[in-house]
């Protein structure tokens, strides 16, 4: 178990372009005593746990960590986190912080679920915010315990957006896509993806095809989140299909996708995930077409200071294209290679399915 005290902040966080995420926070007002919000709540402690892919993934875990770093920095408020090395660390990480006396708990992603769920009701004081999963691991549609705010995002939304740019930008008429495991949480990415493609092609009368997933769990996925030769393989099989825009799902193995494609010799545009991998990657300036964003920065840092001033409330948050939980990063060095008028109409689509116009089909409805 790698246990690290952190005071340092990470990279900043991503800037959406088609959809704004929630304000910046008021100044800290004065309290009816005379001190400071950030004052008053020098007592709570703010924790945060990743799964295995750390701190450093300069996507899921990174975003949620500078979220409820933010949080801990303008609440005063005390900081600790662990880092998970493997899935065997999860429940006793979460523990260990428990035993540290936190107040909030932020565990990151589906992997951690059921040990948050467990230390949850074991720990009906704690205020516990799950990223990425609903809580509800025995699948009857309530959460397992009540002291859990999941943090959900209606990614099939954004890119939806993603897969009709890319569609319009491919000239070989096949885009590809591949994930780390088949899971609801990586699927809806690719489920949006191939929707925002078909609407291109029903829209324009064009066939683009998407090489790599047909749908439902069937597709092309690596068994892991590992940036990895398993992972470089499942891309250059794609690659070799003819695709030149390519959305791999699923953390570091985007960057064994990078691999795939500088051994292909080809131009292959990549579409990333979570963070805007422009900024979070800067060895992906020269390939990265757009990403698919998920305020996971902002929605966590939400959570952890409304714990912290005593407000926390353990609904579901869903981000949506509406309210500013996904969206679309800029274009960035791509801005010139793309067409004018179909940015106009990716920003017209996102009108529309935000209008209820055009329906986007995910698990979360």
């Amino acid at each position: 178990m790698n246990t690290v005290m952190r005071v340092g902040g990470l990279a900043a966080a991503t800037a959406l372009v088609l959809t704004a995420c929630a304000a910046a926070p008021e100044e800290t007002e004065e309290t009816a005593g005379g001190g400071s919000t950030a004052d008053a709540a020098t007592d709570f402690t703010a924790c945060i746990v990743s799964d295995a892919g750390g701190f450093d993934d300069r996507s899921f875990n990174q975003l949620s960590f500078e979220g409820a770093q933010r949080a801990a920095e303008e609440l005063g408020a005390d900081f600790r986190d662990v880092q998970s090395d493997s899935a065997s660390d999860y429940q006793g990480n979460i523990e260990s912080l428990v035993s540290e006396g936190c107040n909030s708990i932020v565990a990151v992603g589906f992997a951690l679920s059921a040990a948050t769920v467990e230390s949850a009701t074991a720990n009906p004081d704690i205020d516990y915010i799950l990223v990425d999963d609903a809580a509800d691991n025995d699948f009857d549609g309530e959460k397992d315990a009540e002291n859990v705010k999941p943090l959900l995002y209606n990614t099939a939304e954004a890119a939806f957006l993603a897969g009709y740019l890319a569609a319009g930008y491919s000239e070989a008429g096949k885009v590809g896509t591949f994930g780390g495991q088949p899971f609801p949480t990586v699927t809806i990415f690719m489920d949006g993806f191939k929707q925002g493609v078909e609407y291109y092609n029903e829209v324009k009368g064009t066939s683009v095809e998407v090489v790599g997933y047909q749908g439902g769990e069937q597709g092309s996925f690596t068994g892991g989140f590992e940036a990895n030769d398993t992972a470089k393989g499942v891309a250059a099989g794609i690659i070799d299909q003819g695709v030149d825009v390519l959305l791999p799902v699923g953390g570091p193995i985007y960057q064994s996708a990078m691999d795939a494609i500088a051994d292909s010799g080809r131009e292959i545009a990549l579409v990333g995930v979570d963070a805007d991998f422009y900024e979070s990657d800067p060895s992906t300036q020269d390939l990265v077409l757009t990403s698919i964003l998920k305020g996971m920065d902002v929605s966590t840092y939400e959570a952890v200071m409304a714990a912290g001033e005593g407000e926390f409330d353990p609904e579901a948050y869903v981000g949506t294209l509406e309210n500013g939980g996904v969206g679309l990063a800029p274009l960035h060095n791509f801005e010139d290679d793309v067409d004018p008028a179909l940015m106009a109409e990716v920003e017209e689509l996102q009108q529309a399915i935000i209008d209820g116009e055009v329906q986007v089909e995910s698990y979360l409805g």
